[in-house]
């Protein structure tokens, strides 16, 4: 058994490894896609199941919060998540949620997942039967997976794949590195926004003819 101390090194040196040999390139288009979808005010819909659905959950809220891109997840609705699944079956929950959710062109789809989806081994079915359907809309497909980036990577406008260093650490790497990458997205200046002017009205009347002024007040 490998002592906790040489298990550290190991963990944190292969978490270099990874952040080394992530693509920058593909990074960087995932970003400017993102920045055109807030451009057009485009809505942005995260898809992943177990791990990378928390991861979901917890991104809808910074690209909602920080950059004020109008954004859901699927998964963050239990009841109709298991409800879908009940009745109609667990490959089709994410399609459906997003016919109900009326999907367009202008929108984006954003897949967390370890390994993208692949309908021959029934891995994520529900993910890649969700990519086809956004493919037939014609929406942005974005992801941010690892081994071999699955059929998310092989359809997706922009797709980082988080490196595999080990076989043991494919998972947990591939979830922590959503973080770290959705995180890095999110707090880009050029993505991130400052909170709008509010303004709220104010009614008065005026003695002299009994007419209402509407007021605007702009609050700083």
């Amino acid at each position: 058994m490998t002592n906790i101390s040489d298990y550290i090194n190991k963990y944190l040196s292969d978490s270099i490894l990874v952040i080394n040999q992530i693509d920058q390139n593909e990074y960087h288009k995932l970003i400017e896609e993102l920045i055109k979808l807030k451009q057009r005010q485009g809505r942005l819909f995260l898809l992943g199941v177990g791990g990378s659905a928390a991861n979901c959950s917890h991104a809808v809220n910074d690209f909602r919060k920080l950059c004020h891109i109008e954004t859901y997840a699927p998964t963050d609705n239990v009841s109709e998540l298991t409800a879908r699944t009940n009745d109609e079956g667990w490959d089709t929950v994410f399609t459906e949620w997003l016919k109900v959710s009326q999907l367009s062109q202008n929108d984006a789809i954003m897949v967390f997942s370890v390994g993208g989806g692949n309908r021959e081994k029934n891995i994520s079915a529900n993910i890649v039967s969700a990519l086809e359907y956004s493919q037939q809309v014609g929406s942005t497909i974005l992801g941010i997976v690892s081994r071999d980036g699955g059929y998310t990577k092989k359809v997706a406008t922009a797709c980082v794949l988080v490196p595999i260093i080990s076989d043991n650490t494919i998972t947990p790497y591939a979830e922590a590195f959503q973080g770290l990458l959705w995180h890095g997205i999110v707090n880009y200046e050029g993505l991130k926004s400052t909170a709008p002017s509010a303004t709220k009205e104010l009614t008065v009347e005026v003695p002299k003819n009994d007419k209402e002024v509407l007021l605007r007040v702009k609050l700083v």
